[in-house]
């Protein structure tokens, strides 16, 4: 793999929304499930815990973790069925936050829905991703890549 300048970012997301599932997916992994007990640092990503972001005490972490992000990823799988993001969130961060709609392989998905809540929550840019096929992970990519840097399908591992 090449070595290439991008963006950090932390993503952020109900449990089982798929943050861990598009952490490997972007670091060219398998995808496989694990269940994220804690906050992990990759080079360019953070993967937090979803419980983090259910329960109030523990969310004000991520503010603090966002300070170590460039971008802010709000992730909303097409298949939930309520979101945690109230209006306006996005204003509670001085960082650029972005939308991740996932999970839009799955036959129930209503990405409609999901992306509504993340515009809703204040994301100006919506990404559509799958994880699980490959769908929309190079537009991530892509979008993280540093003004200047030339991103290779090797470099991407597609």
């Amino acid at each position: 793999m090449g070595i290439f300048s991008m963006k950090k970012i932390i993503l952020m997301g109900r449990s089982e929304c798929g943050k861990t599932s598009l952490t490997q997916a972007l670091r060219g992994e398998k995808v496989i499930y694990h269940k994220t007990q804690y906050i992990n640092h990759y080079d360019v990503i953070i993967d937090t815990p979803g419980e983090y972001a259910e329960n109030r005490i523990l969310g004000r972490a991520l503010a603090l973790y966002a300070y170590e992000a460039d971008v802010v990823g709000l992730l909303a799988s097409a298949v939930e069925s309520y979101t945690l993001y109230p209006p306006c969130i996005t204003s509670c961060v001085n960082r650029e936050v972005i939308g991740i709609v996932t999970q839009i392989d799955q036959p129930d998905a209503n990405v409609e829905l999901a992306e509504g809540w993340l515009r809703e929550a204040g994301c100006e840019r919506i990404f559509y991703i799958s994880s699980v096929t490959g769908e929309g992970i190079w537009k991530i990519l892509e979008y993280l890549r540093e003004e200047g840097e030339v991103l290779s399908w090797e470099d991407v591992g597609i």
